[in-house]
């Protein structure tokens, strides 16, 4: 069956692109998603300048690259040529923009960006925001990325203009979407890879994720036993922690304990706030993209999710671990939904070793239960998830973990 689809990047003409089946469908909620919200001007051109939601156009010769950035919902693709070979019709309507004299131009020969490159200090400091500029610019950066990238920013912040940079892989489109934190207003992929476009729909799905709340449950501690010695892990990230976050880790993936990081003052040891002395070797840790890894498995450069009391999730670079042999203890909860499933988790029996309480009171004492005060009845957060999981990703399978 046909499938045809307004693109939220299209103009009045537009030409079509083949989606089938599974992927069709996938297309179709996502368009519709896109449609139902905003003006009528950026749910038709997909230009209108907004600063939350970042724009990838795909400029490519691949008829592959352009199909898997349409079913991934990106739609707009640009051309250094006017024509657009016949091979790239029927089903997925796209937006394609054409390049000349420095101008991007649509299928109605308006011109809706501007192209520069800048190869040297000069053309940067005279690439600055203008009246007569249209409102998306785009910009070409030959030599240093990074430099420039911050300083672009910095010179249109405030403006009403998005910037979008040409990237040729998506590590360098991460970088301009994250330059001075703010970053870019969106990029232009320029690629023959579908690699690429996978790894960039990737990329966005994971920063998607950071506003998305996590469910957490209470859990009633119902026991803690003294064990013997093992491996215990600490991880330590590039970015401070505030109290009330911390890890979710847990002995199974059914059952994640929110642990608290050190940033807590305490009487015999310094505050450690990018610190979380998560647990042993064999623990599961939460990490994006709604998967687990192994606490052994972290390294540097990796990246792990940081939760709040709240349920708040970030993602967090990971700088070092830690592997020491340290003495451990058990922790067991139920959860309030359900009295029967017991969850475990092994911690390191040290006092700046907590679990994160339900309590949102104004001391820290109402929200970080040390596990050497850790106590039959005590009420500790955690996330329960699906149990069985394969490479740390969900799968519906039959399990049994004890």
């Amino acid at each position: 069956m046909s499938l045809l689809l307004p693109s939220p990047c299209s103009s009045s003409s537009s030409f079509q692109l083949p989606v089938t089946g599974a992927a069709a469908e996938k297309c179709k909620r996502r368009m519709l998603m896109m449609i139902s919200g905003g003006n009528s001007r950026a749910r038709m051109s997909g230009m209108s300048i907004t600063k939350k939601k970042r724009q990838v156009w795909l400029w490519t010769e691949s008829q592959q690259v352009m199909t898997t950035a349409v079913e991934r919902g990106w739609t707009t693709f640009l051309f250094s040529s006017p024509h657009l070979p016949t091979i790239w019709s029927s089903i997925a309507r796209i937006n394609p923009l054409f390049m000349k004299d420095g101008e991007i131009y649509d299928v109605d020969d308006q011109i809706v960006a501007t192209f520069s490159s800048i190869s040297s200090p000069e053309e940067l400091k005279q690439f600055q925001p203008s009246d007569e500029q249209p409102d998306i610019v785009i910009v070409n950066l030959l030599d240093w990325q990074a430099i420039p990238a911050e300083n672009i920013v910095a010179a249109f912040q405030g403006t009403d203009k998005r910037v979008m940079a040409v990237s040729k892989t998506p590590k360098e489109a991460q970088m301009f979407l994250e330059a001075l934190e703010l970053g870019l207003g969106g990029v232009v992929l320029k690629v023959e890879d579908v690699k690429a476009v996978l790894d960039m729909k990737e990329y966005f799905d994971r920063i998607d994720e950071v506003g998305i709340p996590l469910g957490l449950t209470r859990a009633t501690v119902s026991q803690v036993q003294m064990t013997g010695m093992g491996d215990r892990v600490c991880v330590d990230l590039c970015t401070m922690m505030k109290p009330g976050e911390g890890l979710l880790v847990g002995s199974f993936a059914r059952g994640l304990f929110l642990v608290h990081s050190e940033c807590l003052e305490t009487s015999y040891i310094s505050s450690r706030p990018f610190r979380v002395n998560a647990g042993p070797v064999h623990a599961y840790v939460a990490v994006p993209g709604g998967k687990t890894c192994y606490l052994s498995e972290l390294r540097s450069g990796k990246e792990v999710i940081v939760v709040d009391q709240s349920g708040n999730q970030r993602s967090a670079v990971v700088g070092r671990v830690k592997i020491e042999t340290r003495p451990l203890i058990l922790v067991e909860a139920k959860a309030e939904m359900d009295n029967v499933i017991v969850y475990s988790t092994l911690l390191q029996n040290a006092e700046t070793v907590a679990l994160i309480s339900p309590n949102k009171g104004n001391g820290s004492a109402n929200m970080a239960i040390p596990v050497t005060a850790l106590k039959v009845g005590d009420e500790v957060l955690m996330r329960v998830q699906g149990g069985a999981r394969h490479t740390g990703i969900e799968i519906q399978e039959f399990i049994v973990e004890k």
